[in-house]
């Protein structure tokens, strides 16, 4: 798994041994952010579910200005934290560019004013069907209105969400069984 694209390309990001992570695959990820194009730089993100951050360091390799990785794993963030060193370096960035939280991706919620313009959410596929409404409901608080942010939440291929006062924009990827990130606006 390497970052696909930006000023850290083709740097290897590392998977904790034994964690009961499913990092974004490099096909979806460059998919998903070929799509997003020119929405990338300059963009603040929130990584939930951050992982081992694969979506928040392509967004800060291809010029998002920073953002907060949430993850709950303790193994997680350690390989995370050496991912993102590996990223920075590359690309020339600061780590200081981005906050690494220890928390729930249930209960943690930003200081007041932080607005994401992209929202990564990559929860467990076993507890989307669970929680789904209660994400819908918080990262509709998290998300910047004023130029309208987006959510890319990744999902078995199988599944379609919705919820009110949320739009669905598009899906990439395909294929029961398989990752797909979908593409969410606020109405």
């Amino acid at each position: 798994m390497r970052i696909s694209g930006g000023a850290a390309r083709g740097i290897p990001l590392k998977v904790p041994r034994g964690a009961d992570l499913r990092p974004a695959m490099d096909r979806l990820r460059q998919g998903t952010f070929s799509s997003l194009g020119a929405r990338i730089a300059g963009a603040r993100f929130f990584d939930f579910f951050a992982g081992t951050g694969s979506y928040g360091l392509e967004a800060l390799s291809r010029g998002a200005t920073g953002g907060v990785f949430i993850e709950q794993d303790r193994a997680a963030i350690a390989t995370l934290r050496a991912n993102l060193a590996a990223v920075c370096r590359s690309a020339g960035r600061r780590e200081a560019e981005v906050t690494i939280v220890n928390a729930d991706a249930l209960i943690w919620t930003p200081a007041p004013g932080d607005e994401a313009d992209l929202i990564f959410c990559d929860p467990p596929f076993a507890d989307i069907a669970r929680i789904d409404e209660v994400l819908f409901r918080r990262l509709a608080g998290f998300l910047r209105r004023d130029p309208p942010g987006l959510l890319i939440f990744e999902m078995p291929g199988e599944m379609e969400l919705s919820s009110p006062g949320w739009r669905f924009v598009k899906r990439i990827g395909h294929g029961r069984g398989q990752p797909t990130c979908c593409f969410y606006v606020l109405e």
